[in-house]
């Protein structure tokens, strides 16, 4: 006769347990915020959320997050991590955008792939320590024999464990065409459509949960002709890739489009078939009301870079988020080239984008809850990655923070761990997970090797910033 009593055979232990936590932000549709929290991660997906009252798995490794806040991992929607080799370089710190761009062009016409190896192994590691744990790149300088710049920025990735979206940036109009680069670092349209698709068809993943995935973006209505911004996004829609790009970062882009193309640079935009939820574009401050409507029926994206706008974009630098949230444009954080900002830090970007907004449209517009929404489900609608990253929820990646909100500068800050973690600080992360690996462990970078990249990333530096 059958033991019908039998128990249930034991559940299958988790990879990674993070628990304890005093409160998990989970960002799922819910919005649901767990105090004494737990997330679970298997096959780095997560496998499991829960309360004090739901038994956790066990796990191969557990993470002890007792007075601390659990995120989703942040996500950088805009990002040159190539510049941080000419981080506050000073023939450039002062001057508007334009001026900023013809002073560096040169130095940047020395990349090379050790140079974009370094840079980005070194940047990844910063923007792991602020809590990222998704990042792309948009690197638009591509010199003459500089090599395969963009696969020798997705190694240093693949080695550190990051989730990267790469994109194939590019430039096809110099000086001599009325640009603003010189001739050495820009291409024809077609060596730049050749190689984004042997990009596409060499690293990219569409699969759930993919590391990388590529999408294409030249740098910027004044930088490429309007063909090669039709014929771009023609090849996207044919590899079945997303599409970035500069918009509206600049007041004197709409004189630039008017005189050129004789109309405004949201009209140019639309114009070249890039009005489309394929689209994500980086600033995006001087749109007026009604292409912010145009925006966001289309779906478009924008990466609002909140500490770059305020370092280069000069008086009314203020890109209209609330107007934008509310058209429809998914709107997520980033935190641009190091050159113009210094610094990588998501943190810091959630934290200025909450002040900013509040600077806009009064103290109850921004609150931290929306800034964290703005670097987390906001991101991953600018790449199409809705319900996969950005929130913990089970089947979602694998990727989380905790933040410790201990010590001198949180004391007192007991009310409230999500306000806390904004409006106190600064703070860096505790533990950064990719994945389900940790990629920060107790406020340092796991990967090996940190010292002597930095004697490389040094050497590389000094020869891009040597004298001309």
């Amino acid at each position: 006769m059958s033991d019908n009593s039998a128990t249930a055979p034991a559940p299958v232990p988790a990879d990674l347990l993070v628990v304890g936590a005093e409160l998990v932000a989970t960002m799922d549709d819910e919005r649901r915020e767990i105090a004494g929290g737990w997330v679970a991660v298997t096959d780095g997906l997560i496998s499991g959320v829960g309360g004090p009252s739901d038994p956790p798995p066990t796990a191969a490794k557990v993470l002890r997050a007792e007075g601390c806040l659990v995120t989703p991992g942040l996500i950088n929607t805009h990002h040159h991590i190539y510049q941080n080799l000419t981080r506050s370089f000073r023939a450039a710190t002062e001057g508007s955008l334009f001026t900023w761009l013809t002073t560096l062009y040169p130095q940047w016409a020395r990349l090379d792939e050790e140079a974009a190896y370094v840079s980005a192994w070194v940047g990844l590691t910063e923007l792991a320590l602020g809590g990222c744990t998704t990042t792309t790149d948009h690197l638009y300088v591509h010199p003459a024999g500089a090599g395969d710049l963009i696969s020798a920025e997705i190694e240093a990735a693949v080695e550190l464990g990051m989730r990267f979206h790469p994109t194939r940036g590019s430039m096809s109009l110099s000086v001599k065409d009325g640009g603003l680069p010189p001739d050495s670092v820009v291409q024809d349209d077609d060596t730049i459509l050749a190689d984004s698709q042997r990009l596409v068809e060499r690293w990219h993943d569409p699969s759930h949960g993919a590391m990388v995935r590529i999408a294409l973006a030249p740098c910027s209505p004044f930088s490429v002709t309007p063909e090669l911004m039709v014929k771009t996004a023609e090849l996207a829609e044919r590899l079945d890739v997303r599409l970035h790009t500069h918009l509206a970062e600049d007041a004197d882009e709409d004189t630039f489009a008017m005189e050129t193309f004789g109309c405004r640079t949201v009209e140019h935009f639309e114009a070249v078939g890039w009005m489309s939820d394929r689209s994500w574009v980086a600033h995006c401050i001087f749109p007026n009301a009604a292409e912010i409507g145009r925006l966001g029926a289309a779906g478009v994206g924008a990466a609002h870079c909140p500490s770059s706008n305020m370092m280069i974009g000069g008086p009314g630098a203020l890109a209209p988020v609330a107007e934008m949230r509310a058209a429809g444009v998914k709107v997520g954080l980033g935190c641009d080239g190091s050159a113009s900002t210094d610094s990588a830090s998501l943190w810091m970007e959630a934290r200025n984008a909450m002040l900013l907004g509040r600077l806009r449209k009064g103290p109850t517009e921004m609150g931290a809850r929306t800034a964290l929404e703005i670097a987390t489900r906001g991101s991953a609608g600018c790449l199409g990655r809705e319900g996969e990253i950005g929130e913990l929820s089970v089947g979602a990646a694998g990727d989380l923070v905790v933040w410790g909100l201990d010590g001198v500068r949180f004391a007192g800050a007991i009310s409230d761990p999500i306000d806390a973690w904004l409006r106190c600080g600064p703070v860096d992360a505790r533990h950064t997970v990719v994945a389900g690996r940790t990629v920060v462990e107790d406020g340092a970078p796991t990967a090996l090797g940190l010292d002597d990249m930095l004697v490389r990333h040094r050497r590389a530096s000094e020869r891009l910033q040597a004298p001309l």
